[in-house]
């Protein structure tokens, strides 16, 4: 899977330009024109913020065509945890699923 085609075609199918995703993942712009322009790949981070734009999971992301009918739904508290870890830097990140895995 490509992953630059993939948010192309989530952006397409909302009929988004750049900007509007950007505005709906709370990146900027430039970020997403740069990884298009350097042919580079979204950090997970970002892939989860784009993910939350898109109304979607990051195991729906990945799906590919013909696996699109397995419905995963994730709970409105789900999705704030994933919308707070976007935020979260690297380490941030790592200390999180640290403490996560000792609960």
């Amino acid at each position: 899977m490509d992953v630059l085609d993939r948010i192309t075609q989530l952006r397409l199918e909302r009929n988004w330009t750049e900007y509007q995703l950007a505005e709906n993942s709370d990146l900027t712009q430039s970020t997403i024109s740069s990884w298009y322009r350097k042919n580079m790949l979204p950090t997970i981070p970002s892939l989860i913020r784009l993910c939350d734009a898109f109304g979607i999971t990051l195991s729906q992301f990945f799906l590919e065509d013909g696996e699109n009918d397995v419905k995963i739904t994730i709970t409105e508290q789900q999705r704030r945890l994933l919308q707070y870890a976007a935020r979260l830097d690297p380490n941030q990140y790592s200390a999180l699923l640290n403490f996560l895995e000792t609960l």
